[in-house]
């Protein structure tokens, strides 16, 4: 009897064991295994990568960060047809999403220049980098300059929900107003915010329109071919018995110009000083004559 009695207590205790076992250990879910480093490595995430860190080599990436970065780069290129190569710049950016903000071509023939401002994703700002370092022509410098405008637009949040509060207090007021003047003096309150509002909105807008799309300047010169030198010319007679001839003929004619000056002015000095004699010898005083 007592047998008996035993072997279903028994079983009931197994089912309780195995029912505390399966609600400590979700089904379907692995413990998470302990690594070398102390960490925890968790299979269903083998995937996923941290924010800032490539998932191929590891390495961050700056547009990847969480920051809020404003990018601009300028480029400055050569070459043989700087108008086709700007239309090549064009397409890129077009094909990328972007947009073409300023576009300028001067020059004629060989001479030819142009300066353009494209607007790209942020995502898509290296892809564009690389595709106009790889056009047919010449890179003579790029650069690249990020600005971290992350806290400027916290602020701007911060800024613009602490308004939207004391906009509702207005609001509650207003509704409470019971005369007149309260109600004007609120209205103008409620004005002054929403106009604040308003600008720190645009603001905050415009910052991450600038966040979202990377600007990129190109300009894009001639490639200037060297002059060759000119060749040492031979000795030649017959042009060095030009160069003499021509200066004597150069030399007599200005002997010739000075006789003329003198034959025609060359009198007036003669003149002068035959006056000069003139007048000397009517002043000499005569010898009175001898007794």
């Amino acid at each position: 009897m007592r047998a008996t009695l035993l072997i279903p207590l028994l079983a009931l205790a197994l089912i309780g064991a195995a029912c505390s076992a399966a609600q400590s250990t979700p089904t379907g879910v692995a413990a998470p295994a302990p690594m070398a480093g102390g960490g925890l490595a968790d299979s269903a995430s083998k995937g996923s990568v941290p924010n800032g860190v490539s998932a191929a080599e590891g390495i961050p990436s700056l547009l990847a960060q969480t920051r809020d970065l404003i990018m601009t780069a300028n480029v400055s290129m050569r070459s043989d047809d700087p108008w086709k190569t700007a239309d090549a710049a064009k397409a890129i950016a077009q094909g990328l999403g972007g947009t073409l903000l300023a576009l300028s071509e001067s020059g004629t023939g060989t001479q030819r220049s142009a300066t353009m401002v494209m607007s790209v994703p942020s995502t898509r700002f290296d892809d564009a980098i690389n595709a106009l370092k790889k056009l047919d022509a010449e890179v003579v410098s790029s650069s690249v300059d990020a600005k971290d405008v992350t806290d400027q637009l916290v602020d701007l949040d911060a800024r613009i929900t602490t308004l939207k509060a004391e906009e509702q207090r207005y609001l509650a007021l207003f509704n409470r107003a019971n005369t007149v003047d309260e109600m004007l003096k609120v209205q103008s309150a409620l004005s002054q915010l929403r106009t604040q509002i308003e600008q720190l909105s645009a603001q905050q807008k415009n910052m991450k329109d600038r966040v979202a799309f990377s600007t990129i300047s190109l300009s894009v010169a001639p490639i200037t071919t060297p002059v060759p030198n000119e060749p040492l010319t031979k000795w030649d007679p017959a042009r060095t018995f030009s160069a003499a001839a021509t200066a004597l003929v150069a030399m007599l004619r200005a002997f010739a110009d000075v006789a003329i000056w003198l034959l025609v002015f060359g009198w007036i000095p003669l003149v002068a000083l035959a006056i000069a004699l003139v007048a000397t010898r009517t002043r000499r005083p005569t010898k009175a004559p001898a007794a």
